[in-house]
């Protein structure tokens, strides 16, 4: 590979890498806040490797200088060209730049099962307040895990995205988690009865009451909600876990 395109692909991965975690929060989209620094190292590392590898090649070669020919010539072939699989190395490394993947939303979670709910045996009393603000894990465990149904009855607040039933009849409340990146992400879903869905990806905030079927304190349970209000809301910084939104 030659030196120009090394020096050139370091210095772009570089500046992407700082592009999406450190001036803006595309990394967001893909890696929790933890790794954030983790990815500001990166590209601090990558940016004083290109210009460590692009200062180097413009020092004299003194063993070229010698003998009065490259390294190359002396094995009888060249060995600075660049493989062409290389150049595949330049895409991700522009894309970072100017053009980011995008998040993910409705597609993926309306493609995948829910996320499997945790085993609960003890939950905290409800707070009086109305209505009560509660994550989507939150609600779904309570609807069916907690045989005090402290829910019966109860105004919830919850916030996520829109999610259309793929087959088309209704839709659905939905957050996406990730543990460590998007490629372990999971979604939570809570179905939504009694209001018409927005547009697919619309962040809203809906108010309202267990819809009832099955058991309540049971798996026969449906995480469901009817809705009283649908209110349209902006995407939370912390738009890739289950906690409460932050605005």
């Amino acid at each position: 590979m030659r030196r120009p395109f090394q020096v050139t692909l370091l210095v772009l991965s570089g500046l992407g890498l700082l592009h999406a975690s450190l001036f803006t929060d595309l990394s967001l989209r893909f890696v929790k806040e933890g790794m954030r620094p983790m990815l500001v190292a990166s590209g601090v590392l990558l940016l004083v490797l290109g210009v460590a590898e692009a200062w180097s090649n413009q020092q004299p070669d003194s063993g070229e200088a010698a003998d009065g020919h490259g390294h190359g010539d002396g094995h009888g072939h060249d060995h600075s060209t660049v493989p062409r699989i290389a150049w595949l190395l330049f895409l991700p490394a522009v894309s970072l730049l100017f053009y980011a993947p995008p998040a993910l939303g409705a597609y993926t979670a309306a493609r995948e099962a829910p996320k499997a709910v945790t085993e609960q045996r003890y939950f905290e009393p409800l707070p009086a307040t109305s209505p009560v603000p509660l994550t989507l894990t939150q609600f779904t465990s309570r609807v069916q895990q907690d045989h005090k149904r402290d829910l019966r009855d109860r105004s919830i607040r919850m916030t996520g995205f829109v999610t259309p039933d793929k087959g088309g009849d209704g839709w659905y409340l939905t957050r996406i988690i990730f543990t460590c990146c998007a490629a372990d992400a999971q979604s939570v879903k809570v179905r939504i009865h009694g209001a018409a869905a927005l547009p697919a990806d619309t962040w809203v905030t809906v108010t309202g009451t267990w819809h009832p079927g099955g058991t309540l304190g049971t798996s026969s349970a449906p995480a469901a909600l009817d809705a009283r209000t649908v209110k349209k809301v902006a995407k939370p910084v912390n738009a890739y876990t289950d906690a409460l939104p932050l605005f």
